[in-house]
């Protein structure tokens, strides 16, 4: 039987957001009802809100969430009712070119539920991400769904689900951070700190943050940064040499994704390093260099998409290293908010006053 919950919705591009009545419908057979515990606030949820991803309004928002399964579909066998489980937007398929070549965190045909969240009058819900979480419940694939220890706090764990799994990953899985290394961020919000965690996780030798604003500096520092560049005052490529015996960093992640900010990065790495894009930029940007510098250089130069991470690998094994003490994921909540709060969070998130704001629900 469907069910009517409260959602947070954005109707119309750029217009502030707002707390209705949502139908979850019966899932279908691969799908499951979470009952939504907890949902962090991340900046794709504002691009959904300002048009940044497609034009398919209603939008349910919301996708960095845990919380515990309710419902399953007939034909549902990776998790149960009762379990505790971090949502993710990379449901592999198991069967299309990059599956099957031992690739599937790059699949190219990823599963969401089977059937539409609606409004009560039955105008049809876009999830953002396949998701929509900011909502007491929702409606997902199995495949979206995986189960973790319920010892942890679920406004923690749920942020595995995009920002801070795409800079740990970022660091680890795709630039594969080793303890000899040294690492430059350049960017200190949610992601490039998480990339700076998985830095220091793995034990690189020499971590330096890189932001124009002193108060996110000091939270990178928090997180692992050994060292620390405000590029209002210094010039990034050059204190990033400075600081590597003039060579570069091994690798530097461009948390921010901006046609400057990446060519920071490339010039900042040493000329066999690794250049990381995990920022997102917007389709309008354009770069213009010398191809002479590519030819130049050796290393690679990468992109990232949520830190190229396995679910049901990355999942469980990052949850544990928080349990132990190890990943100070705690670190990430800058507040606890309710449904009603995320239009606010929005503006906070955009001024740069929290890492996370997350819905408890």
């Amino acid at each position: 039987m469907s069910q009517t919950v409260r959602g947070v919705i954005s109707r119309e591009k750029g217009k502030p957001v707002e707390v209705t009545d949502i139908v979850i419908p019966d899932p279908g057979p691969n799908d499951v009802v979470v009952a939504v515990t907890a949902c962090g606030v991340c900046h794709t949820d504002l691009t959904y809100r300002d048009g940044g991803i497609n034009d398919s309004y209603p939008f349910l928002l919301g996708h960095e969430a845990a919380g515990t399964v309710e419902t399953v579909g007939s034909a549902v066998t990776a998790v149960a009712p009762g379990d505790f489980v971090v949502l993710n937007w990379r449901a592999v398929c198991g069967q299309c070119r990059a599956c099957k070549r031992g690739r599937p965190h790059l699949c190219f045909d990823t599963f969401n539920a089977s059937v539409p969240m609606t409004l009560t009058d039955g105008t049809e819900l876009t999830p953002a991400l396949g998701i929509g979480a900011f909502a007491d419940k929702t409606l997902v694939h199995e495949g979206q769904c995986t189960k973790v220890d319920s010892a942890a706090d679920p406004a923690v764990a749920g942020l595995l689900g995009c920002g801070v799994m795409a800079g740990l990953g970022a660091a680890i899985n795709t630039a594969c951070v080793t303890r000899d290394d040294t690492v430059a961020v350049i960017g200190c919000g949610g992601v490039g700190d998480a990339a700076i965690a998985g830095a220091a996780l793995v034990g690189a030798k020499k971590i330096i943050a890189v932001d124009t604003d002193d108060t996110k500096l000091s939270w990178a520092r928090e997180f692992g940064a050994t060292d620390t560049i405000n590029a209002r005052t210094q010039d990034p490529v050059e204190s990033i040499q400075d600081l590597t015996d003039g060579f570069g960093a091994d690798v530097v992640i461009d948390a921010v994704g901006r046609p400057e900010t990446w060519k920071q990065a490339f010039y900042a790495r040493d000329l066999a390093g690794t250049v990381v894009l995990v920022g997102v930029p917007t389709p309008d940007m354009r770069l213009d260099m010398p191809l002479i510098d590519f030819f130049s250089r050796g290393g690679s130069l990468k992109s990232s998409w949520y830190g190229d991470c396995l679910p049901e690998r990355d999942f469980p094994t990052l949850i544990s290293l928080y349990l132990q003490g190890r990943l100070p994921l705690e670190k990430f909540v800058s507040e606890r908010i309710g449904l009603d709060d995320v239009e606010e969070a929005f503006h906070k998130m955009h001024d740069g006053k929290v890492l996370r704001s997350v819905v408890v629900l």
